[in-house]
């Protein structure tokens, strides 16, 4: 194909106006692209912020309630919900995480109590209610044991479904566990509930402040490189994904975002699958750094990269920017 060149074309000429901006843009960022997660802790009209999350707290069900409600008014879809589980309820088990009157599972109700439009994500995975702090359960040597790990997370996820969760995301990295989570979810009759595979979670530097926010930090002997991917991996990925898929997972997850949203796209390219990435609270804590030193705009920097992530092929963003977002899309 031949193409025409300077001056016959100038590409800014729709690049001059607001309008054709608009009406040539490749990629739509929509408030329904977003997922928003929350902390929750006990407690009546509790928020507590967290230090290494400026601008996100932990909330009591009564006021997660509430932000249940502000998500159906921003036209956000979905919540994920992760617990903040006190110190004397951790076990080297990780038993919490499967007790029906939990943290998680009252989250699960206050929400849907609130807002019964909204989905509900659960995290599936034992590092909020461990006393290692590890993703299941450790033998002597500190070694995440796979198998004994995973016949827990299918409990656990059993259990969530029965609270009413739509989404159950196991984020461990176990081996396995989503062929193991689907067969159980199909026997009890959960057949709706929907899996999100964390396929492609890496061992990353950027988890620090959600380990603050569900109350693991510093209880982590050792690091999680046995479980989690090597960040310098990309076809170990793509085989992560080939396998949840298929074992059952109706959509799949890269984690963290932006440092990764080449596997973002080769995941797509790929497997023609929702792809899901997770903007994490290390990257968030950067925008807000950023903003904090009038280094950026912290509305140009939220809405740049939420748009680098639907540009590389995401078909939803986990981000703790989604209310903001959410409101700045709403404006225009």
């Amino acid at each position: 194909m031949s193409l025409a060149s300077f001056p016959a074309v100038r590409l800014r000429r729709s690049r001059a106006f607001a309008w054709s901006r608009s009406m040539v843009a490749e990629t739509v960022l929509n408030a329904s692209d977003l997922i928003w997660p929350l902390f929750v802790t006990d407690g009546q009209g509790v928020e507590e912020p967290i230090a290494t999350l400026p601008g996100v707290s932990r909330w009591s069900m009564d006021r997660l309630a509430e932000r249940a409600r502000e998500a159906r008014d921003l036209g956000i879809p979905c919540i994920a919900l992760f617990p903040n589980t006190p110190q004397d309820l951790r076990d080297e088990r990780g038993s919490e995480a499967l007790n029906p009157d939990n943290l998680m599972c009252r989250a699960i109700k206050a929400v849907k109590d609130a807002a019964p439009e909204i989905g509900v994500l659960t995290d599936v995975a034992l590092d909020p209610y461990t006393a290692s702090g590890h993703d299941g359960v450790t033998d002597a040597a500190g070694y995440v044991q796979n198998d004994e790990t995973s016949a827990i997370l299918v409990e656990q996820a059993l259990v969530q479904a029965r609270a009413g969760a739509d989404i159950v995301a196991p984020s461990d990295m176990m081996d396995g566990r989503v062929g193991a989570i689907r067969a159980a979810l199909e026997r009890e009759g959960h057949v709706n509930v929907a899996i999100m595979a964390y396929a492609a979670k890496y061992a990353s530097a950027f988890y620090g402040p959600f380990r603050d926010a569900v109350g693991s930090r510093g209880l982590l002997k050792g690091d999680k490189r046995s479980y989690q991917m090597d960040p310098a991996n990309a076809e170990e990925a793509l085989r992560e994904v080939a396998l949840d898929l298929t074992e059952g997972a109706d959509y799949v997850m890269v984690k963290p975002g932006l440092p990764y949203l080449d596997i973002v796209r080769r995941v797509k390219d790929r497997f023609e699958v929702p792809v899901f990435a997770y903007q994490v609270s290390g990257e968030y804590a950067m925008i807000e750094a950023a903003v904090a030193a009038g280094a950026g705009d912290r509305d140009a920097l939220v809405l740049e990269t939420l748009t680098a992530f639907k540009r590389a092929g995401c078909s939803g963003i986990l981000t703790y920017h989604a209310a903001h977002a959410a409101r700045l899309l709403s404006h225009g």
